[in-house]
């Protein structure tokens, strides 16, 4: 993620805002015909996007004096093409940001504050830690869209033969990899070298890689050095698989799960529909969801992701009034339910997990966990800290480089990216 930085663009994008909105839609502000706001959609455009671009439909079918105009822009692209068209004209008057663009847009202006809106009409029927990742500076700019985080996933059957129930703790963990390989010859667990993975180490800790609050950089205190020696301690011993530092891990790693060659991985929902299609989960209920276990501070917790939706602050007084009312669609109950049957997906809203949504194992798992699911600072350059962990954890694991090392160059290049924070 790129840094946030205070921005004088909004005052020219505000100047423009006529033709700011939509893009090409000029003369949809007329009085006599309907209003076309533009979406710009990040999801996936094969697995998750038809069942959006339905629902635009519906919405549409509703409001006569709406038009949706959707596009669906690749999500490695948008946050670069976003940040450029905030600044003049064509930027899109909703966008589907990730929880980390979401303070960096709004230090930037770009993003209109959403409290007391109808985009957030039932803000009391979203989960608390989801509308608190959705604030900047105590002011909400998006609506929780879709959510994830990390969890303990596993083959319940090989658990079973071994006799071994989902580890409350990382040493629980470590012995109960050593008793299925003993039991089944398979590895018990097969951990990443990504940052976002190895954060739940840190948590597990009581400690992040910054204290916004205190504006510290911690990611080498002795908590942190802890934590990450408990990750790196989990890619050696009898049933831990040795670390992948490939370019294809992941890939590896999910490949191994499903096909049964692995009991245990850490990993979000964004992954329940290619588990199903995995040999080892053709019968769902095989497939274990439990929270990621706790370090030695007696704390489990894991990131928060997913995306909010979020409302251009430079279009005009009649876009923005449409885009509220499309925002507070697209994230009622019933939109978040379908979404969720359709794509497999976590809604925000507590009202939207269904008994129909939750005859998916995998979701109704992955609800359970949730509640440690721990929400980003509100720090427009959080996302990007992890920057320098991928380059640096994978040289460790690697053993291609010393802990204390490693930390030490990730503490240099983050100390760049928050200038203003001190060691």
């Amino acid at each position: 993620m790129r840094r946030g930085i205070a921005a004088t663009a909004l005052v020219a994008s505000l100047a423009l805002a006529a033709t700011a909105c939509g893009g090409d839609d000029s003369g949809s502000d007329k009085s006599d015909g309907p209003v076309t706001i533009t979406w710009w959609d990040t999801s996936n455009a094969t697995n998750e996007a038809p069942t959006y671009q339905a629902l635009v439909k519906e919405f549409e079918a509703a409001n006569k004096d709406i038009k949706v105009k959707y596009v669906n822009v690749p999500f490695d692209q948008a946050q670069n093409k976003f940040d450029t068209a905030a600044g003049s004209k064509g930027a899109p008057d909703i966008l589907r940001s990730e929880v980390g663009w979401t303070p960096a847009f709004a230090k930037k202006g770009y993003l209109l504050p959403l409290d007391g809106t109808e985009a957030l009409a039932d803000q009391a029927k979203f989960q608390p830690n989801l509308i608190e990742q959705s604030k900047y500076e105590g002011k909400s700019y998006g609506v929780p869209f879709v959510t994830d985080t990390l969890a303990l996933v596993y083959n319940k059957q090989l658990f079973e033969k071994a006799g071994v129930g989902a580890p409350k703790t990382w040493d629980d963990l470590r012995k109960a990899a050593a008793k299925i390989k003993g039991k089944t010859g398979v590895d018990g667990y097969w951990g990443s070298t990504s940052a976002y993975y190895a954060q739940t180490f840190l948590y597990g800790e009581g400690t992040d890689t910054v204290d916004a609050a205190a504006k510290k950089i911690t990611v080498s205190s002795d908590a942190a050095k802890k934590g990450y020696e408990t990750w790196l301690s989990l890619f050696d011993g009898k049933g831990l698989h040795k670390a992948d530092t490939t370019a294809d891990a992941y890939a590896h790693i999910q490949e191994a799960f499903v096909s049964g060659k692995v009991a245990s991985i850490i990993q979000g929902p964004w992954e329940i529909t290619n588990f199903y299609k995995g040999s080892a989960f053709k019968d769902k209920a095989n497939l274990g969801i439990a929270t990621v276990p706790a370090g030695s501070s007696g704390k489990a917790g894991a990131p928060t992701g997913g995306h909010n939706l979020s409302v251009y602050a430079g279009s005009d007084s009649a876009h923005q009034k449409a885009a509220l009312k499309f925002v507070n669609f697209m994230t009622s109950a019933k939109s978040q339910s379908a979404i969720a049957l359709k794509n497999s997906t976590l809604p925000t809203r507590d009202d939207a997990y269904t008994a129909e949504v939750k005859a998916d194992p995998g979701i109704a798992g992955y609800q359970g966990v949730l509640p440690n699911a721990q929400p980003r600072p509100a720090l427009p350059e959080y996302s990007s800290l992890w920057g320098p962990l991928d380059t640096e954890l994978p040289q460790i694991a690697g053993g291609k480089e010393s802990l204390d090392k490693g930390l030490s160059n990730v503490e240099a290049a983050i100390t760049k990216l928050v200038p203003d924070f001190s060691k």
